[in-house]
């Protein structure tokens, strides 16, 4: 059965696990295109609040009841076939459609489709093309894996012509979208619980890719060989960004302030296009910044006020963010949860020169971390102090054979200051107990780490 969300308009969609990033902001889209929208979720969350205030009734826990009425069920690929909403449904005939489907036929029917990939720097590209495309004037739509206040959310409903989306490479789910413009930034190894190894997801990158039409645009990060090899072979028109001398768009001149915030020259194929600053810091971002700046390009944005509109840019939540400044400690989260992209944000919080640098790590999915264990050793290098909480299970069952104490005592033969502080509470108790003035502390994890922040935040400076 071929099913269109088209056929659905006006009847009711209910939504599992509508409190996910990506879920919440599709269950705003349906709801401002006239469904009518119902959810349920295990947590009441933030995402879960924003959404019932937009009028959509949300259930805490899933129960079979809860799909009672609706004519159709979306989920998402961490929901499994045995979760209780779809098994009601299954029973019942609702039809059901993942949500990477559902993406998909919302992007049909407009003149420009863009699909931001990688393994990571999606949602912080999405953010910036979408900034660039809104102070251009150009009205997009928007569909972004995060909360970006500067347009109210994780989605805005633009006019038919162009359509910006973080495309995930989870599951292949960006192989639902219509792209006529793919971004990717990196392609590096991730999501082992699916994919078999690097080769098998680059080729699932390949194959997205391929989705361009011929008088598409791939814009591709010239300094990554999986992402070279893949423009080599694409048959529609290719443009690389980065560093490296053979890149079409490259930086020039560039500088950084003293607090590490770039500036720069764009220039493509050897011809200075815009000036470039910068409020976010670190070789990544000036990367994910000429990644959007090609793609503003090659929708016909006025590339001075592209420049301009990235120049007053704020990263998304759970990007760096800076939860509070607690006994004079400047506390941060960053969602970064593979290697690469806890070392990412290391660097940028070192930029800062704290007296004492702390990474505070929670590891996400057992199957991540063991495939991936080497790299985590090496990753808090920039750290002087590293505490590592439980690991984040998600979609997982444990095991049995990996555990954050395995990690620790790997990290501690290296000669680095590392101590296991199971839950929340103990990792507040052994921070309070030993940070000092002038000290930053950076927790990372796409689980549900943020809740740290947020408890040191609401529990305020220490009374000694």
């Amino acid at each position: 059965m071929n099913l269109s969300i088209r056929d659905f308009q006006g009847k009711r969609v209910h939504m599992i696990g509508i409190g996910g990033s990506s879920m919440s902001g599709l269950a705003g889209l349906l709801k401002q295109r006239g469904y009518l929208v119902s959810g349920s979720d295990n947590y009441d969350s933030y995402h879960v609040r924003a959404v019932r205030e937009g009028g959509i009734d949300v259930k805490i826990g899933h129960r079979p009841e809860n799909v009672h009425g609706a004519d159709l069920v979306i989920f998402s690929a961490a929901i499994s076939p045995e979760n209780p909403e779809r098994q009601e449904a299954a029973r019942l005939g609702i039809p059901q459609m993942e949500r990477s489907t559902l993406l998909g036929q919302l992007m049909q029917g407009y003149d420009q489709a863009v699909g931001v990939s990688g393994t990571h720097g999606k949602t912080t590209t999405t953010a910036m093309l979408s900034k660039i495309l809104v102070d251009c004037g150009m009205d997009p739509s928007i569909h972004i894996g995060g909360d970006y206040d500067y347009i109210g959310g994780s989605t805005r409903l633009g006019s038919k012509e162009v359509f910006v989306a973080e495309a995930c490479e989870f599951h292949s789910s960006f192989l639902e979208m219509h792209p006529t413009v793919a971004i990717v930034l990196n392609i590096q190894e991730d999501h082992l619980d699916y994919y078999k190894d690097l080769d098998d997801i680059a080729n699932a990158f390949r194959t997205f890719v391929g989705l361009v039409p011929p008088q598409g645009v791939f814009i591709g990060n010239g300094d990554d060989e999986n992402v070279r090899r893949i423009m080599a072979q694409a048959a529609c028109r290719g443009e690389s960004f980065g560093f490296g001398e053979s890149c079409d768009w490259r930086p020039e001149d560039l500088t950084l302030d003293g607090e590490g915030l770039p500036s720069f020259t764009l220039s493509f194929r050897g011809q200075p296009v815009c000036g470039v600053k910068l409020r976010v810091a670190g070789r990544f971002n000036i990367m994910n910044a000429m990644a959007a700046l090609a793609a503003a390009h090659a929708l016909g944005a006025d590339m001075q006020k592209a420049a301009q509109a990235l120049s007053t840019f704020e990263n998304v939540h759970r990007r760096f963010e800076l939860t509070s400044v607690t006994d004079g400690v400047k506390v941060y989260h960053d969602y970064g949860h593979n290697p690469v992209e806890m070392a990412g944000a290391l660097s940028v919080a070192k930029l800062q020169r704290p007296k004492r640098l702390w990474a505070v790590m929670q590891p996400h999915t057992y199957s991540r971390v063991k495939r991936l264990f080497k790299d985590y050793i090496h990753c808090c290098d920039d750290a002087d102090e590293i505490l590592i909480t439980d690991i984040c299970a998600a979609r997982e069952v444990d095991p049995g054979d990996i555990n954050s104490r395995m990690l620790v005592d790997a990290i501690a033969a290296t000669g680095q200051h590392v101590h296991l502080t199971p839950t929340f509470d103990d990792t507040e108790q052994y921070l309070r107990a030993h940070w000092q003035p002038g000290d930053l502390v950076l927790t990372m994890g796409c689980g549900n780490i943020n809740v740290l922040n947020e408890q040191i935040r609401q529990h305020g400076d220490t009374v000694k």
